[in-house]
């Protein structure tokens, strides 16, 4: 790390990633938003439960790392909706499991469909090198998980 007189969070690789990730995920909002109404927290909420299935919500917050409060919200409103419902598990009363109704199921799969296009897309943009290149260095960032301090 530079010295903090040197130090450029424009050239900060942390900060770099996640206006990255702001930008990608801000352009796919529009997709969700405009056809459903939903949030980006629901929409993760949907995402989740449609690729890994019934689950509580401690476990999507642990997995997409989204503030238990944020996931509560969108869990009431996706619920209000019609899109999840939830069951009391058995071997714990205070813990419930989130699933996707019919309606939700059909909602997950008409936003699959764009996010694949939408991924289409940007890797189109990015060309075919850039994007295999990213992905292998994406996923080895992933794998090494946290180093040090939070950034």
């Amino acid at each position: 790390m530079p010295d903090q007189a040197d130090f450029d969070l424009e050239r900060f690789l942390p900060y770099l990633l996640n206006q990255a990730a702001e930008a990608t995920s801000r352009s796919f909002q529009t997709s969700y938003k405009s056809a459903y109404g939903m949030t980006r927290t629901q929409w993760r909420v949907l995402a989740n439960l449609g690729k890994f299935g019934s689950m509580t919500a401690r476990d999507i917050c642990t997995i997409s790392h989204i503030e238990k409060t944020k996931v509560s919200r969108a869990v009431a409103a996706l619920e209000e909706q019609g899109i999840l419902s939830r069951t009391t598990s058995p071997q714990d009363r205070r813990a419930e499991f989130l699933s996707l109704t019919d309606a939700g199921r059909a909602v997950f799969a008409d936003l699959g469909k764009r996010a694949i296009a939408y991924d289409r897309a940007l890797r189109a943009r990015l060309g075919p090198e850039i994007t295999a290149e990213l992905d292998v260095l994406l996923r080895r960032i992933i794998a090494d998980g946290p180093q040090g301090e939070d950034a």
